[in-house]
């Protein structure tokens, strides 16, 4: 990580660092993963892991959850899952003879939601105003989310059997869509070293709390983005709307989360305003799953990452901050 100079500076680097270190003893050789996670949380977005089984996916959402002092759940997808068991639900008191609303799962800081995909449409759209409005609504009556709230979602790679793939609308709540890939050799070995015992997750510690998590969001909203580069993001948006492999390009809240998650990414590297590479940098696992290929494009095989790289390497970069 970036040095910076600063209290509040400081402060933003000890947290980040605390948690990223503490992560990295369940996610060994990842640093590049873990990184993106926390850029994720700290830019008030909800995380999508999807990657074949048993490639750490699950570690990681819990080792996340685990290092901070902070309320969660998981949510086990299945196909017999209802969105009750999700929202919650409204049920009939006979002791005080009123309907009193008993809430689900996604009540929570944190909420690790695994196998996503293997959940019915109907149980996935559930999610749908928890991650976008920060609050459900249940029998007409409103119920607000606790600060902060992240969702971070596991899934198996849509082709494998029994999963059911996310609507677009679904997949636009997320704000990053990232891969963990295989371990290198060196990484591997020493997975074979500390998780051949007890669960390594068991034991990790917190190392911050939610007003540590607030904090931290605060400080990237305050993060400078020039008139040219936001520009440059607007460029991006219509460069992907008219390219011939997409039959739906970047939305504006594609382009407010790349935004967001560059400013994140600025304070991580010590900076208070944003600059092109921090757009390059994060354009895959923002931009990648929200992008929707044409049907001959998707039978020539071109994949959406292929139309981003096309896209940021056709928009000219600007010369000076403004």
């Amino acid at each position: 990580m970036g040095r910076r100079d600063g209290e509040g500076a400081a402060s933003f680097a000890e947290v980040f660092e605390a948690i990223a270190v503490n992560v990295a003893q369940v996610l060994q050789g990842k640093t590049d993963v873990i990184e993106l996670a926390l850029i994720c949380m700290v830019a008030e977005g909800h995380l999508l892991i999807e990657d074949v089984p048993g490639v750490g996916k699950t570690s990681l959402a819990k080792a996340l959850a685990a290092s901070l002092d902070c309320r969660w759940g998981r949510i086990q997808f299945t196909p017999d899952l209802l969105p009750s068991d999700v929202i919650g639900v409204t049920i009939w008191n006979r002791g005080t003879n009123e309907f009193e609303f008993r809430p689900g799962v996604v009540f929570a800081n944190m909420v690790l939601g695994d196998e996503i995909n293997r959940a019915s449409p109907k149980t996935q759209s559930a999610l749908l105003e928890a991650m976008e409005e920060r609050q459900v609504t249940v029998d007409g009556s409103t119920h607000v989310l606790d600060v902060p709230f992240m969702v971070m979602a596991t899934q198996n790679p849509v082709e494998h059997e029994g999963t059911y793939p996310l609507p677009d609308s679904q997949l636009d709540r997320f704000m990053m869509r990232i891969s963990v890939g295989y371990p290198a050799r060196d990484a591997e070995i020493q997975i074979l070293d500390t998780h051949g015992g007890a669960s390594v997750v068991d034991d990790l510690l917190s190392v911050a709390t939610t007003k540590d998590v607030v904090a931290m969001t605060l400080a990237a909203r305050q993060v400078h983005v020039a008139p040219a580069l936001r520009g440059y993001l607007v460029d991006l948006a219509e460069t992907s709307r008219r390219h011939p492999a997409l039959a739906i390009g970047m939305s504006p809240r594609a382009t407010l989360a790349l935004q967001k998650a560059a400013r994140a990414r600025a304070l991580v590297y010590g900076r208070d305003y944003v600059v092109p590479d921090d757009f390059k940098h994060l354009a895959r696992p923002v931009l990648a799953h929200r992008l929707v290929a044409t049907p001959e494009a998707v039978l020539q095989g071109v994949d959406t990452t292929e139309v981003v790289d096309d896209v940021l390497r056709h928009v000219p970069v600007p010369t000076s901050r403004g």
